[in-house]
């Protein structure tokens, strides 16, 4: 399972910030069930947030590449000297 990245996080934290401050002022609650379930709903709110912001793409490298082979021979260390700068 891959790591949460900087953005998720944030933007998963703030949700959860924001929504719990806007449900706790809207429903105008007092008890505790009914801030407890603001609560709950805020975290999961939160979390479907974050899971839904687009994770980086991975460079993957291809490993089944075949492996270009040279068509010329290699030359030997010997003719590759003049004979003329002696």
């Amino acid at each position: 399972m891959p790591r949460p990245t900087a953005a998720q996080i944030a933007y998963g934290s703030i949700t959860v910030i924001f929504s719990t401050l806007a449900m706790l002022l809207l429903s105008q609650t007092s008890s505790a069930v009914g801030t407890a379930v603001i609560a709950v709903s805020a975290l999961v709110l939160g979390l479907l947030v974050a899971m839904t912001v687009p994770q980086p793409k991975s460079r993957v490298v291809a490993l089944n590449r075949p492996v270009e082979h040279r068509t010329e021979e290699p030359v030997p260390a010997a003719a590759t000297h003049s004979k003329t700068a002696a």
